[in-house]
């Protein structure tokens, strides 16, 4: 395949509670995290229905059953993060019960995700481990990657892929990622907006939000330059959250306008689009997100037919490309 081929990309975040627990409260969100589950088989039935591949970068610990089986998976090193609220474990410990395993634990789901044609099962580590917070170390970072491998082969999944949470890229974990098999990394946009994550500054705040509306078209990118480092891993930049559907028109309007455009851009120009969310952001306004993923899967398919434009999973992009 030609090294100027384009493609979308497409990986998901898939985190449940575990990826907010420290920003939300569990109580406001208990209605919000069963629509996400409900809304991953409509997903699903998109993907498939549109012939599109997709990397599923799933938390570690949904592939427990219960809190028993959570509780019996974790570590030898946890995360020492200075920020004690951070630590998936000492929030873990806090909400043990019944009513809260729907909200953490998904096993259900990972098996649909995994029997849906050309979808990739990746991870974002076991614990949503952030790698640039004080406090913890690489080799608990390491312990993680180990567990989140270590359940996943359960499933009979070979995790090829990783997004680092919270989009925190650390470099010099990429030798830990490939020392695990993993080979294919997310990476963020070259912005400076993007840059250091982890102070995440009013700032940043605005001009990422900003940039989601309007700007110059600079998200899409020739294959040539995935960076394929001699330890074996290939970072892929993402292009483009996809934002949830809000109340302001106008502004969805926008935001619509500005992806599709992108990706027009990518198919005439043979670059590659890499669009990423949350399952959770459909978890409000559901019917209205699926609704926006049908225009751009709608979108994707003419300029299949238009352009040549292909549908990739991480994974598949750098098989396909190499």
């Amino acid at each position: 395949m030609s090294k100027d081929t384009g493609g979308l990309v497409i990986s998901l975040d898939f985190e449940l509670l575990w990826g907010v627990f420290d920003k939300v409260n569990l109580e406001d969100k208990r209605a919000y995290f069963s629509n996400t589950r409900e809304i991953i088989a409509e997903i699903l039935k998109q993907f498939e229905r549109n012939d599109i591949k997709a990397t599923w970068a799933t938390v570690g610990m949904l592939f427990n059953s219960d809190w028993d089986e959570w509780n019996s998976n974790i570590p030898e090193e946890i995360p020492t993060y200075s920020n004690k609220k951070l630590c998936a474990y000492n929030f873990g410990n806090s909400i043990q019960n019944k009513d809260t395993e729907n909200l953490c634990f998904a096993p259900e789901l990972i098996r649909e995700i995994i029997s849906t044609k050309d979808q990739e099962m990746a991870t974002h580590t076991y614990s949503h481990y952030y790698c640039l917070e004080n406090g913890q170390t690489i080799s608990q970072f390491g312990e993680d990657l180990k567990k989140a491998k270590e359940l996943s082969s359960k499933f009979d999944v070979n995790l090829k892929s990783l997004v680092f949470p919270r989009n925190q890229f650390n470099p010099d974990y990429l030798k830990v990622c490939t020392e695990f098999g993993l080979e294919n990394i997310r990476t963020n946009p070259d912005n400076w907006y993007w840059k250091n994550t982890e102070k995440n500054n009013l700032i940043q705040k605005v001009f990422r939000t900003g940039d989601a509306y309007l700007g110059i078209h600079d998200k899409s990118y020739k294959s040539a330059i995935l960076q394929s480092h001699s330890d074996g891993y290939n970072l892929q930049k993402a292009s483009r959250f996809l934002r949830p559907h809000g109340s302001n028109m106008n502004l969805n309007k926008l935001r619509m306008k500005r992806i599709l455009s992108e990706m027009e851009k990518a198919a005439i120009g043979g670059e590659i689009y890499h669009l990423w969310w949350h399952p959770h952001n459909f978890g409000e306004n559901s019917i209205k997100n699926i609704e926006d993923l049908e225009i751009i899967l709608n979108h994707f398919k003419f300029l299949k037919n238009r352009h040549g434009f292909n549908s990739f999973s991480m994974d598949d992009q750098c098989t396909e490309l190499s």
